[in-house]
């Protein structure tokens, strides 16, 4: 028995960036903080000849070309690993469709349990890349690189996106007083919205691999945010770090209409209006955890839990992609 568990993640500046589409002509930058909300998988060898998967589905096969799951087929062949007689089973602490970075998350701890499985210790830079072959490589999903690295690294941490794919990795500089503050001052509330973000990654995707101005123009805003965020967290401004979140959820609207709706919009004036300070939808946009930063967390979470969203309390996680049980 083997369980493994990465990360899910919140996107502290620069979000968007890091797809292929935009960093290789322009390079991209951003902050991301693993928390302590995983996807965890469990590896059984089992005594029946066939292979037991077990996702928001169940398959069972006897080869690995028979896997619907492209996640988990792919991984299992750039592993190397024979499904015979193994039960893969996975489970999360959030939701898919919630802009957790929760796909990331899984290929991640799918991966570190295979390597596990065969004896093979990975460094976190090449499981990331493993991870981001499969999900953009050969998936062919139109995602973008922090995800992987995020739940293979974990902490709060930069990263740059060069032009010619390479990732360079920096913690962030902070304080202890400042990760306190920041931990303690980050609210995170579900919408009740879940969504795949395919479609809106699609849409940016295209328009930048077609140059569309607009959509580069907005990019490079963000990215140069991410580097003020940066510079805001590491001097220990708080509060200049909400303000630039707001700014960025701001322009991050108009990158497509489908990105908030009537709803959201209201739970975000509603939150402005009762003691937060910067805020942000986290992940792609359409729906999924509206995170705020505050200095009144008592009256923000009784407005926002009045208004029928539900909180869900997080804390820094500094381990990234994990063994946490092997037998």
């Amino acid at each position: 028995m083997i369980i493994t568990r990465s990360p899910s993640r919140i996107s502290l500046g620069g979000g968007g960036t890091d797809l292929p589409s935009y960093y290789r002509q322009h390079g991209g930058f951003v902050i991301a903080a693993a928390i302590d909300k995983y996807v965890y998988i469990t590896l059984h060898q089992t005594f029946v000849e066939e292979a037991i998967i077990k996702y928001s589905q169940t398959e069972r096969v006897r080869t690995v070309a028979e896997i619907r799951h492209p996640l988990i087929r792919e991984a299992l062949l750039q592993t190397g690993v024979s499904p015979e007689g193994l039960e893969i089973a996975s489970m999360s602490d959030i939701p898919a469709g919630t802009g957790l970075g929760s796909s990331g998350s899984f290929t991640t701890a799918l991966l570190h349990a295979l390597h596990t499985y065969n004896k093979n210790v990975v460094p976190k830079q090449e499981l990331a890349e493993q991870a981001c072959h499969i999900e953009i490589d050969l998936a062919q999903e139109p995602v973008g690189k922090q995800d992987q690295y995020i739940a293979a690294f974990g902490g709060l941490t930069c990263f740059e996106f060069l032009p010619d794919d390479r990732v360079q990795v920096t913690p962030l500089r902070l304080s202890d007083e400042a990760l306190s503050n920041l931990e303690d001052n980050l609210l995170l509330f579900f919408t009740g919205y879940t969504r795949s973000a395919s479609q809106i990654l699609a849409d940016q995707d295209r328009r930048t691999r077609s140059m569309d101005q607009s959509m580069i123009d907005n990019l490079h805003f963000v990215k140069d945010l991410g580097h003020q965020s940066q510079r805001a967290l590491e001097s220990g401004d708080l509060r200049c770090f909400a303000e630039i979140m707001h700014v960025h959820w701001e322009h991050k609207k108009r990158r497509s209409a489908a990105m908030s709706n009537g709803a959201i919009d209201d739970y975000y004036q509603l939150a402005r209006a009762n003691g937060a300070l910067g805020g942000k939808l986290i992940g792609a946009g359409g729906g999924g955890f509206l995170m705020f930063y505050t200095e009144d967390k008592t009256r923000l979470r009784r407005a926002l839990l009045g208004a029928g969203l539900r909180e869900v309390r997080l804390r820094f996680d500094f381990q990234g992609a994990a063994v946490v049980a092997q037998s």
